[in-house]
């Protein structure tokens, strides 16, 4: 859906980022995780609408292989994980694509399964894409140790004792997911089928909780390991400990063109974060509440990043600036004048003047914590049905569409196809990992598969043709003549309505970097320690710091 009209106002609208200031990948790829965060949405509801959760299997043996059903109840349905531990020798244990086994495979099912059900489940989920699964069930994973850290803390807890908080803080996390499938991939069920449901009407909130219940069997294993070795000595892990621990996740570049795949779905984040934003910045005064609780974010963010590592230059010029712009807010907080007019607004123009593009996004999400009741309904127009608007209009003048390309599609329009630096590269999907990659165009073959995915040159192209076309005929007429165009006026079409539909960057270009497109979703996500190993794939924590299931009704804010 688009953002509803009711839950805007001309008081907001003059406080929000034009998209030519937002829509940037230099900028998107600093964005930092927050409150309309999609993990953090789906543990909102949870804890709201009083759901309870236990764990009615839990068939391992001492070597910690077996089965396990983590079961949450809410108050119309019931979801269950359904996991499987394995045995996998160290030389099978590989985080890319290809691989063919994983230390734990998991099936999120559509209600209570049977005995049956699991029996099925194990003789095809452990398998995952060779394997088959059905319409009962929502995603499919799978897992792998990390493997230090996960031998460190079963030797600690199997003698007795806590694990070095130290290894914990480094890695961040027991088991790392490298796939979670859902939307209708390998026969599970279709998206559309459950998108109506209230509890799963925002994006992506199957795979959140897919993950999230991932998280509590990864506690669980590691302390069933340790029992089994340790006997009655053996310790389980501290409250504190095992809340800093979250799930790991390693992505490439098969995610990136996610949000180029979705315009409507990317223009309904972008605008309600921008709108969040807004409305923050609009109010006349602040809450003594309010500014409690932006220091106590600032206090977590300035914690976080002292941990937060990466060797990768890019990213660690980003820390470096992130650091340093959390500093400056502090100290910006220390003189703020609260009895000023707008101060919210005062603060953002402060840091829109003060603070990197790394540091603006962290206040953004620094001012919007403690400002719950202002802006979490926003998550309810976070979805998108873009079939809605999949029909060309063909009646539409094609003087029209010029002007909406030179209006939504100036920055495109600016960009020399002509130059090698901006058609340097190519999307494709590969033939081995069937996922996207991304290819040098003077040096590798394969350009001719090129995919759709280099919005301004695709713009481009479209604007040359309508250029000297009759400008009152039809677009239909158009495209009968030039049916190569069908892909960009259906698009041009939806950004004349959508102003965050597209980012305005070259995706071509020699200096494009993906992982820009990668932090973007992954803050919607709400990942934390965004950590390059290179300028196509990267690892993040999930859930670091989350209550666990058996903690979420006592939790006073998620």
């Amino acid at each position: 859906m688009t953002l509803i009209q009711h839950e805007t106002s001309d008081d907001t609208a003059r406080f929000r980022r034009p998209p030519s200031e937002v829509m940037r990948l230099a900028r998107m790829g600093s964005f930092h995780p927050s409150r309309l965060s999609f993990l953090r949405v789906m543990l909102r509801r949870l804890r709201d609408e009083g759901w309870t959760f236990d764990r009615p299997v839990w068939e391992v043996d001492d070597k910690g292989v077996g089965h396990g059903v983590y079961r949450a109840k809410g108050p119309e349905r019931t979801y269950s994980l359904v996991a499987f531990a394995h045995d996998l020798p160290p030389e099978m244990r590989s985080d890319r694509v290809i691989a063919t086994a994983w230390d734990a495979t998991f099936a999120l099912f559509d209600g209570d399964p049977t005995a049956e059900d699991i029996a099925r489940l194990g003789r095809n989920v452990p398998y995952q894409e060779a394997g088959r699964i059905t319409p009962s069930e929502l995603t499919l994973a799978r897992a792998n140790r990390s493997v230090r850290l996960f031998d460190h803390v079963v030797a600690a807890l199997s003698s007795g004792r806590q694990p070095d908080a130290a290894e914990i803080e480094a890695v961040g996390y027991l088991m790392r997911t490298t796939a979670v499938y859902g939307s209708g991939k390998f026969g599970a069920c279709d998206r559309a089928d459950i998108a109506e449901r209230p509890e799963l009407s925002a994006p992506f909130q199957v795979e959140m909780l897919t993950v999230w219940l991932i998280r509590a069997f990864t506690v669980d294993i590691v302390e069933h390991i340790a029992a089994a070795r340790g006997g009655k000595r053996a310790a389980k892990l501290d409250p504190a400990m095992r809340r800093t621990l979250g799930v790991g996740n390693s992505t490439g570049l098969g995610m990136a063109p996610f949000l180029v795949r979705h315009p409507i779905l990317l223009n309904n984040w972008m605008i309600a974060r921008e709108e969040a934003l807004a409305r923050v910045r609009a109010q006349a005064g602040s809450r003594p509440e309010a500014v409690a609780g932006l220091r106590q974010a600032l206090g977590h963010a300035l914690a976080n990043a002292e941990v937060w590592h990466s060797e990768h230059p890019v990213q660690k010029r980003k820390l470096h600036d992130l650091r340093h712009d959390l500093g400056l807010i502090s100290a910006r907080l220390d003189d703020w004048d609260l009895g000023a007019v707008r101060p919210w607004d005062a603060l953002w123009r402060w840091g829109d003047r003060t603070l990197t593009c790394e540091g603006q996004e962290a206040l953004l999400s620094l001012m919007l914590e403690p400002h719950g009741d202002l802006v979490d309904d926003l998550a309810e127009c976070m979805g998108a049905d873009e079939a809605a608007r999949f029909r060309l209009d063909g009646a539409m003048p094609v003087g029209k569409l010029r002007e909406i390309l030179e209006n939504e599609y100036d920055w495109a329009l600016a960009i020399d196809f002509d130059t090698p630096e901006n058609v340097a590269r190519f999307w494709y999907v590969s033939e081995e990992k069937l996922e996207p990659r991304l290819g040098e165009r003077a040096t590798e073959d394969g350009a001719t598969l090129e995919q759709p995915l280099c919005i301004a040159r695709l713009m481009s192209e479209l604007y040359t043709t309508v250029r000297n076309h009759d400008a009152g005929a039809p677009v239909a007429e158009l495209l009968l003549s030039h049916p190569e165009h069908r892909f960009s006026v259906r698009r041009a079409q939806i950004a004349r309505d959508h102003p965050f539909a597209e980012v305005r960057d070259n995706l071509i270009a020699a200096d494009m970097l993906p992982i820009d497109l990668l932090r973007c979703k992954l803050a919607f996500f709400g990942a934390s320690q965004f950590d390059p190993r290179s300028d196509r794939w990267v690892r993040i924590n999930l859930f670091a710091g989350a209550p666990f299931p058996e903690e979420i009704a006592s939790e006073i804010e998620a």
